[in-house]
């Protein structure tokens, strides 16, 4: 994931019969508004239009041909509207410089101090009017909490953080490249997916078989430099006490062949074939490597879910955490607003009160306890979430899926694997839900409130057809 400075296009607004000056200082406090939220910003400058702002179609022009020149650095646009702002000249600009990124409208409230003809604004009315010609021209675009909004209030300053949310999630889902590491499970069907509508979606997947894995592995000697990096990685990222030094070093290799392949492919996030074929004919599960990657906000979903990576990777987008996948998996007691979710498991170490590595205690009996060590075993620890699923409708043709917010419990809970209590409210009708439309029964969750993000780029940006839960 992307760790460089964002960037923001500004337009500012303006309209001659209103003040101008309130576009001067308009342009000002969106500019200080931007960098206190730690982002950059290109705008037009004094000299290139009045008052750096766009108000006629030359300088909609203007400010098209600075953001196509910055295209490759502008992650959003902010129409900000100090006054009643120029609604075509605005449309024209955006129209013009073709981004495809999303869009904030902010317009600044009046003083009721302040409504003599010098210091008026209405921009209260031009956001309105600003909105109606996006809409003619189709445009796609999103609004601030509130109507009228200061660029210098706190208010303001959450706009920014979930509008950035936005487009961090629009942008990474655009040309991402999935690994898919070995053949889906058999027994699971209910991850099957269309690689054609993630593809209409400029979602690429990169296959490799199993075997080329193992294969590569094969040819490792047990003190390759990559290897014994990997595996200081991670004795350093997990305690490891009471593992067979042999498993650690398969699992070192494992995750070398990996990070080697990813980065030859160019594939951004991957999932794995992690049962039984690696336990049976390798001798360890492939938990804790791909608890690292996730970790590095490089989601990695198991079961061969390549919908469920996408889910991680647009709440981790949204959030700048990792996300893990889990199962909607136990009911807790008799509160229909508490379950247990769990994996068995490769959670990241950000989601557990304490970790260490084990065995895999679901398939041991099957394929003997020495081939299954690797697993991260802990408790979730408390504190807020946001939950995603996406898959592909191939009956409709399109993207699907449904987003949320809940939290993490402290209520008591013994089992193995990696497990935590979730409450959510109106559980039950979300879980209705789920059953009726017929999701999957894997479910991406982030430690994080950003549901609203997440559903804001996929639905009105992405296009698809999304479900926000919000009992």
């Amino acid at each position: 994931m992307s760790t460089r400075k964002m960037t923001m296009g500004l337009i500012i607004g303006n309209r001659g019969f209103f003040p101008d000056h309130l576009a001067k200082t308009g342009r000002e406090d969106m500019m200080r508004a931007v960098e206190r939220a730690g982002m950059d910003y290109v705008v037009l400058g004094p000299e290139q239009s009045k008052h750096g702002a766009v108000e006629t179609h030359e300088e909609a022009k203007r400010c098209a041909a600075l953001f196509r020149a910055n295209q490759d650095r502008i992650d959003g646009v902010i129409v900000s509207l100090p006054n009643f702002g120029d609604e075509r000249a605005i449309a024209d600009t955006l129209r013009l410089a073709r981004l495809d990124v999303p869009v904030l409208i902010q317009a600044t409230p009046d003083s009721t101090a302040k409504m003599t003809i010098a210091f008026r604004r209405d921009s209260f009315c031009g956001k309105m009017s600003a909105c109606n010609n996006l809409m003619q021209y189709g445009i796609p675009y999103s609004l601030t909490k509130l109507h009228t909004v200061s660029p210098d209030s706190a208010d303001f300053d959450k706009d920014l953080e979930w509008f950035a949310g936005v487009c961090r999630v629009k942008n990474g889902l655009r040309n991402l490249r999935i690994g898919s590491i070995g053949a889906r499970p058999a027994a699971f069907n209910t991850v099957r997916y269309s690689e054609k509508i993630l593809e209409s979606q400029g979602i690429s997947v990169e296959t490799v078989d199993l075997s080329e894995i193992l294969g590569r592995i094969a040819k490792l000697p047990d003190d390759d430099s990559a290897v014994q990096a990997k595996l200081d990685q991670i004795k350093k990222y997990v305690s490891t006490t009471g593992i067979p030094q042999a498993a650690l070093i398969k699992m070192a290799k494992l995750g070398s062949v990996i990070e080697q392949w990813m980065k030859q492919t160019a594939v951004t996030v991957s999932a794995v074939q992690c049962w039984t074929a690696m336990e049976e004919y390798f001798g360890v599960v492939p938990c804790t490597i791909m608890s690292m990657m996730s970790n590095d906000l490089i989601p990695s979903a198991c079961e061969v879910d390549i919908c469920g990576t996408v889910s991680m990777h647009a709440l981790a987008l949204a959030s700048g955490t990792p996300s893990a996948l889990l199962d909607w998996n136990n009911n807790y007691g008799d509160d229909p607003n508490k379950a247990v979710c769990f994996h068995c498991s490769n959670l990241p170490k950000h989601f557990f009160q304490d970790v260490r590595m084990d065995f895999q205690a679901i398939i041991a009996g099957t394929v003997g306890k020495e081939n299954t060590f690797g697993t991260c075993v802990g408790r979730v620890k408390a504190g807020p979430m946001s939950f995603a699923r996406f898959s592909t409708d191939d009956r409709a043709g399109r993207m699907r899926g449904y987003v949320g917010d809940g939290q993490f419990t402290n209520d008591p809970l013994e089992t193995f694997g990696g497990a935590g209590v979730v409450e959510i409210r109106g559980l039950q009708s979300l879980l209705h839900y789920i059953c009726e439309k017929g999701f999957e029964h894997h479910v991406a969750a982030n430690l994080s409130s950003v549901s609203g993000a997440v559903h804001e780029a996929t639905t009105r940006y992405l296009g698809w057809h999304m479900h926000w839960h919000q009992n």
